[in-house]
């Protein structure tokens, strides 16, 4: 025997919270082999003892084609699993048995855990457990995973389950049909459901009333007040989440100040070589930087965010928004990931999570990289102002918020049939949770792993990115024209131009998809001379001032205006950031979508470049 769990539970059963409850840190995420579907293995230590825990795809069943279903299925039928640990929502138990149902075909030991009873209990809900227990056959516990409290007494039944396992005692009663059709697909849910019916009679017992709305809920759910009030929640959560972030952040934004110049005057003092004092002095406090920075920025937003899906709001704006995303296969949940991403891309990509499963996760990212994060509105009305009348930059902005749209339906035509097939597509079918007191251990746990996670898995993507663009932009006498970027990119410059772009806007274009706000400090380097290429792009270390009007007047007689609206929109829908590129990849586990996700939005921030300048050059 190999002590080895699986967790199997319908999507917000609480699997993630429960498998982070037992493994915590000691975790490892992948893909299923042959599928992009996540793979989430970890292992604990119980009384000298090692378990390890496989947490299955959250899943409505086990009958179905989907990728989930299928290798939820296919791993609990080939035994690999020596005790299923299946997942119910105590607050719904009617609906959350269906995956019991469907278990007990397969004739495996399992331990069933009534989670969320604190949720059934401000319902107002009793739950004979131990009636259950008898008619199931199985270990029956109430659980609540937000609470630290009882995962001790889960892990001592997990482990005599494992000496002793118990199979359910019985299961629906399916009758042989010949063929497939709807009439035998309606005839065995029949069956499930009578079968459902029978080990919960009389089981839950409720002294609530009828269900009244309360005024908050006929507000949120409003058709029309409503998205105004989850918008304005929304935004309101962001910006605690950027109060909560910015001392970590500050705290960060020190290292590269710290650090800069005492270890390069050591490395300098050894005589060592300058393009090895600017990779220790520069390039790696500055990568500390940003994954700190990052780390800090998720430890914000799924604190934040982790409160509202807790206390039941999360599931108000999915419901408000569902039938709006509906027509870019998504669900109403991806409603908060994509409105973060107007604050910053990196929040908006962890904010996935919240998606049912790998496809639609995966989907939402690639919208989500449509949305002009906060950075780019600090430099697209700096250029704009230097070319366009206030009037025409108010156009200029409005015509990219409108192509946002546009650009967010492409993206969806494109990866949404491989990603959320059109079979597998349907609307949201949810009892809304009622508002209850939020578990902030739980939270701030959460939210710790996640922030902590990210930060070790981006050091190692962020740190071999950092590196390559030093060796395209580093210049041992500091000279723009000495770098490789410039020599390559005045090389390709006839090719550059088809886009619209010279090669200074093309190093601008380049600098972009590292950091936005690189952007201003690397054209002040191209046109002015004023600084280097490497100086600009790590400002936090240099911290390098631009004078906007000298960059301007540079600008506007060297670059005409359609070149400075094709390269503002080159800018705008290029990929949003290097760390938004490692994020999307240690949150898919897939770096085949990532880089496609990424080929498509630079191949197409260049064909989008390459019709404004022709177009707007007939006329501007």
């Amino acid at each position: 025997m190999t002590n080895a769990i699986a967790l199997l539970g319908q999507p917000n059963s609480g699997k993630s919270t429960v498998y982070n409850g037992l493994t915590g840190s000691r975790q490892h995420v992948g893909n299923w082999p042959g599928k992009t579907v996540e793979k989430n293995e970890g292992y604990y230590t119980y009384n000298g003892t090692r378990y390890t825990v496989t947490d299955l795809p959250g899943s409505y069943g086990l009958s179905g084609n989907s990728d989930e279903e299928v290798i939820t299925a296919d791993f609990i039928s080939s035994g690999q699993a020596d005790l299923v640990c299946i997942l119910v929502d105590a607050s719904q138990l009617e609906r959350s048995m269906y995956m019991t149902a469907e278990f007990a075909a397969l004739d495996k030991p399992a331990v069933l855990l009534l989670n969320m009873m604190d949720v059934a209990k401000a319902q107002n809900k009793e739950i004979d457990h131990r009636l259950l227990e008898k008619r199931l056959g199985i270990p029956v516990m109430p659980f609540t995973a937000a609470e630290s409290t009882g995962y001790e007494a889960l892990k001592a039944l997990l482990a005599k389950e494992l000496q002793n396992p118990h199979k359910l005692a019985s299961a629906p009663q399916l009758k042989e049909q010949k063929g497939f059709s709807s009439e035998t697909v309606q005839a065995e849910s029949e069956a499930k459901y009578r079968w459902i019916s029978e080990m919960l009679e009389n089981v839950t017992h409720t002294s609530a009333g009828s269900y009244e709305l309360s005024r908050r809920d006929r507000i949120l759910l409003s058709p029309v007040l409503g998205k105004f009030a989850c918008f304005g929640t929304i935004l309101a959560g962001f910006l605690a989440a950027m109060l909560i972030c910015m001392p970590l952040m500050g705290a960060g934004s020190m290292i590269p100040q710290l650090l800069n110049k005492p270890i390069a005057d050591l490395l300098n003092g050894l005589n060592v070589h300058p393009w090895l004092v600017s990779i220790f002095s520069i390039i790696l406090p500055n990568t500390l930087y940003f994954c700190i920075a990052m780390a800090g920025f998720v430890f914000g937003v799924n604190l934040v965010f982790g409160y509202l899906e807790e206390i039941g709001f999360l599931a108000r704006a999915a419901y408000q928004f569902d039938s709006l995303l509906s027509g870019l296969g998504l669900q109403g949940k991806a409603i908060c990931p994509i409105l973060m991403g107007f604050g910053c891309t990196i929040g908006g990509t962890c904010g996935t999570r919240v998606m049912d499963n790998w496809g639609q996760r995966m989907l939402t990212m690639a919208v989500v990289w449509a949305v002009p994060c906060a950075s780019i509105w600090t430099i697209i009305p700096v250029i704009s102002t230097m070319f366009f009348t206030p009037l025409q930059t108010m156009l200029v902005i409005l015509g990219i918020l409108l192509y946002v749209v546009v650009l967010m339906i492409v993206v969806s035509k494109v990866f949404g049939p491989k990603l959320v097939p059109q079979n597998s597509r349907s609307g949201m079918i949810m009892e809304l949770p009622p508002y209850h007191k939020p578990h902030w251990k739980h939270i701030a746990k959460e939210a710790l792993l996640k922030a902590w996670d990210i930060f070790r898995r981006a050091l190692r993507t962020v740190s071999l990115i950092s590196l390559l663009f030093w060796a395209f932009s580093y210049s041992g006498t500091g000279n723009v024209a000495d770098s490789l970027l410039y020599k390559v990119g005045t090389a390709i410059e006839p090719v550059t131009r088809i886009f619209g772009l010279g090669w200074r806007t093309f190093m601008g274009f380049i600098s972009s998809a590292f950091a936005k706000e690189a952007v201003l400090g690397v054209l002040n380097a191209a046109f002015v001379g004023d600084g280097t290429v490497l100086d600009a792009t790590f400002r936090s270390a240099f911290n390098v001032a631009t004078d906007n009007a000298v960059l301007g007047q540079a600008m506007t007689s060297a670059v005409s205006r359609p070149e400075a609206l094709a390269f503002m929109c080159a800018c705008t829908f290029n990929i949003p950031c290097v760390m938004a590129l490692s994020t999307t990849y240690r949150e898919s586990h897939s770096l085949k979508w990532t880089a496609g996700i990424a080929s498509f939005y630079v191949c197409g921030a260049l064909v989008l470049s390459c019709a404004v300048y022709h177009i707007t050059s007939l006329f501007l």
